[in-house]
């Protein structure tokens, strides 16, 4: 009851933590439901199926399951026949996918999915897609298309595939999108069944089929059903999702960061300035153990009614966040909001948990308060530095220097990921060890000031050295929003710089041939541009461990295979490893080793060298007429043209650049993403704690009131102490942003340091100067707007 009392009683005192519990539950919720919303569905083309059989998968070289081994033709066939007989299944059809994008008026039509358009006629009755005019396709030069593809039956279409250009006649329409050749064209063009499709019968029982598919298939891959046949998806889902699920971690693991230490601070700084109160409560009997639990359930409630209202603002607040993650590009097409409980329960408990976290701190504090402090001015605890505060805030320092160092010497993927870890570190550090900077940073800037003969100044100067440990809960959230401006601009500014030019010094002098509206490069854009790297790529599976007596044991590791047609590496039977992999599969100079390929065969290569790593050259390199035997979707990727050779972009769908511009535009291909996160998470961290700093700035003044009142009793007048307040919180933000840009140099400059090594170039460290100004000004606004609002406010009562 006194908990509820306390809360009720003293709602203004915890209002700052229950708008930052709100706010962060709601950006919390919000990703959450995004992440929910975005989870694979089944693709349009399988509705029509009860189930799909699917090869067994690999794992990558960390140990999690990746890529599905295709069955060969031969494995292939005895479960089809198998999958036909089981009652129910009115047909088992071999689901083929490769590129296919048609051609007109010498430029290929726009498919985000083209290089999976292409399959057998009998993949267009998993939908089912249903023939609206003409015939199925029988022969290799024939072709049922969409008929929103505008093609009449009859006519000829040009047609881009993996070898390039070809003539086929369209011989039928269908309702949904896709090219369907003959299956024996398709199974030319991926020879490797990926899946295999049950369709059903009318009113047949989907338990039964599911459970004879699995008998039949057995040990040779599984079977999926109901919602798990989202597992196949095409690519460029995928891809959306991927950096759509980056971009909503990130915000969500940011706002859990700012709402930790922006309650937390709030909370110490609240408790703190009820000592007197505590004090009073330990002079009537109460022991420790009960003003902790006091201070606990106050802070369990305020996080409570901040994580109900939260998930009611995170819920309204989710249909603005998909606009804006569908403006980027980066969610799977038709996605819509479907609110589950999950992420509402997620959400409320870590308002609750942060909440009760962020005052244990003050409770232990509050639980050491002394009777006599009943008797003491509330802000007589406020001076110095406990030894425990010494001992947290130099072991986080240490750490964040040393994840500093780290920025410097990690890789590409992530240096990010360090950086905004180290910087983190390095706040928290900053505000454990802020009291030590405020006296001594306070008498500096505000010496100037005291010959004036004014009294502010000494006023100001007076209460920053009198209670540095307020003052430090005021700075926290000014740390915080500064730093994260400073750091998350300034990656993005370096970045900026470094990516180009380093790329460009990779390729300099050279032409570089790239697609242009098509997902890769066909073999008659390669055969047009005979000279220059062309490697081409396919997904592969290794097998280190061979069972007994020469028995395969059946344990693949999938990984990136390059061809190549550099005369170095283009040799039969060989193949050429990186450091890297090369340890990671346990192989060694001179070994064999057994690769399966995207068509189910298996291939031993002898590893003929194990070279240092190097991304231009690729990790596992085969001569460049093995992948494409083997593979014949793969598509080529970009083509270098040495200077003394000449380009060609005689083919539709190829555009030249030269270095500069291939460097620029490689960039500039995930620079709009990066910048939108960028500036994303710099309005949440800067937003959320300039609400933080005008919350802390409130309730300062409000806690100040009787301080005010006894200098306004002194002759102060309503503008002098008006006056004091502004200069007081002025000086607060000027510690706090000077704290803020301070801890975010270390990382940034590990990070260019670390891009200057990775790139080969001059990377200095750049700032973006106006983002830094702007969230200064901006924190500055919000706590002279809250300080003086309620210092005003408190001096009208005061006057009545």
């Amino acid at each position: 009851m006194l908990i509820l009392a306390n809360v009720r009683e003293r709602w203004s005192g915890f209002l700052g933590a229950f708008v930052a519990v709100l706010v962060g539950v709601a950006l919390i919720t919000t990703t959450l439901v995004i992440y929910d919303s975005a989870r694979a569905k089944v693709q349009p083309r399988y509705e029509g199926t009860t189930a799909l059989a699917l090869p067994p998968q690999a794992v990558d070289a960390d140990g999690s399951p990746e890529d599905r081994m295709p069955w060969s033709a031969s494995e292939a066939e005895p479960l089809v026949s198998g999958l036909e007989k089981i009652p129910g299944v009115a047909d088992a059809v071999v689901d083929r996918s490769f590129y296919a994008q048609a051609i007109r008026n010498g430029e290929p039509v726009t498919d985000e999915g083209a290089d999976e358009s292409g399959h057998g006629f009998g993949s267009a009755q998993m939908a089912p897609y249903k023939l609206v005019s003409g015939r199925a396709p029988a022969a290799a030069n024939e072709v049922v298309v969409d008929r929103d593809l505008g093609a009449a039956v009859g006519s000829e279409l040009t047609v881009n595939i993996t070898e390039g250009r070809e003539q086929f006649r369209v011989v039928g329409t269908v309702d949904g999108p896709g090219y369907y050749f003959s299956e024996q064209f398709a199974a030319g063009q991926q020879p490797g069944v990926a899946a295999i499709a049950l369709i059903p019968d009318k009113d047949a029982d989907t338990g039964a089929i599911v459970s004879g598919a699995k008998k039949v298939v057995g040990d040779s891959g599984s079977v999926v059903s109901g919602d798990g046949r989202s597992e196949l998806q095409p690519e460029y889902i995928e891809h959306k999702r991927f950096l759509g699920v980056q971009l909503i971690s990130a915000m969500a693991l940011l706002g859990l960061f700012t709402t930790v230490f922006v309650v937390a601070s709030m909370l110490v700084l609240s408790t703190g300035m009820r000592r007197r109160e505590i004090g009073l409560l330990r002079t009537i009997g109460a022991s420790p153990k009960q003003i902790r639990r006091m201070i606990l359930g106050e802070a369990a409630v305020v996080g409570l009614a901040g994580s109900v209202a939260g998930c009611l603002v995170g819920v309204a607040a989710t249909p603005q966040l998909l606009s804006i993650l569908k403006g980027l590009d980066v969610t799977p097409p038709g996605m819509e909001i479907d609110v589950a409980a999950w992420p509402l329960l997620t959400g409320a408990l870590v308002g609750v948990g942060v909440s009760v976290i962020g005052a244990w701190s003050a409770g232990r504090k509050a639980a050491k308060v002394a009777p006599i402090e009943a008797l003491l001015d509330s802000r007589s605890a406020n001076t110095g530095m406990g030894r425990g505060r010494w001992i947290a805030g130099l072991t986080v320092l240490g750490l964040g220097v040393l994840l500093a160092i780290g920025t410097a010497t990690s890789t590409a993927d992530n240096r990010i990921n360090m950086a905004i870890a180290a910087t983190m570190t390095l706040i928290v550090a900053a505000a454990l060890l802020t009291p030590v900077f405020v006296g001594p940073v306070g008498r500096f800037l505000t010496a100037p000031f005291q010959r004036g003969g004014k009294a502010a100044p000494v006023l100001v100067r007076a209460e920053l050295v009198a209670n540095p440990r307020r003052a430090a809960s005021l700075v926290a959230p000014v740390i915080a929003a500064v730093g994260f401006a400073v750091l998350l601009s300034g990656m993005v500014s370096t970045m900026r710089v470094a990516y180009p030019a380093g790329e460009a010094l990779k390729v300099a002098g050279q032409t570089i041939v790239t697609p242009d509206g098509t997902p890769g490069n066909t073999d008659e854009v390669v055969a047009d541009n005979p000279v220059g790297k062309a490697a081409l790529p396919t997904r592969a599976f290794v097998d280190t461990t061979p069972g007994k007596n020469g028995e395969e044991a059946g344990s693949y590791t999938v990984l990136d295979v390059l061809g190549s047609r550099n005369a170095k590496w283009n040799k039969p039977g060989e193949a050429v490893l990186g450091e890297k992999t090369a340890g990671a599969l346990g192989l060694k100079e001179g070994q064999e080793v057994p690769v399966r390929f995207a068509d189910g065969a298996t291939v031993t290569l002898r590893v003929s060298q194990v070279l240092p790593d190097d991304p231009a050259r690729g990790d596992f390199v085969v001569a460049r007429d093995l992948v494409r035997a083997h593979d014949p979707a793969a598509l080529t990727d970009d083509i270098f043209v040495p200077g003394d050779a000449k380009a060609s972009a005689a083919v539709p769908g190829v555009a030249l650049h030269d270095a500069a511009e291939y460097a620029l535009a490689d960039y500039n291909t995930d620079a709009k993403l990066t910048e939108s996160l960028a500036m994303m998470l710099i309005v949440i961290a800067v937003g959320y704690s300039v609400i933080a700093v005008a919350n802390s700035m409130a309730m300062a003044a409000h806690g100040r009131r009787r301080d005010f009142g006894v200098m306004k009793s002194a002759g102060g007048t309503v503008r002098q102490l008006l006056f004091t307040s502004a200069g007081e919180t002025t000086l607060v933000i000027v510690i706090g942003a000077a704290l803020g840009v301070l801890v975010t140099l270390p990382p940034l400059a590990g990070m260019a340091a670390g891009l200057s090594e990775s790139t080969s170039s001059d990377v200095g460290l750049h700032l973006n100067s106006g983002v830094v100004v702007l969230a200064i000004i901006g924190t500055l606004v919000a706590a002279l707007c809250a300080g003086v609002a309620v210092t005003s406010k408190t001096l009208k009562r005061q006057a009545v």
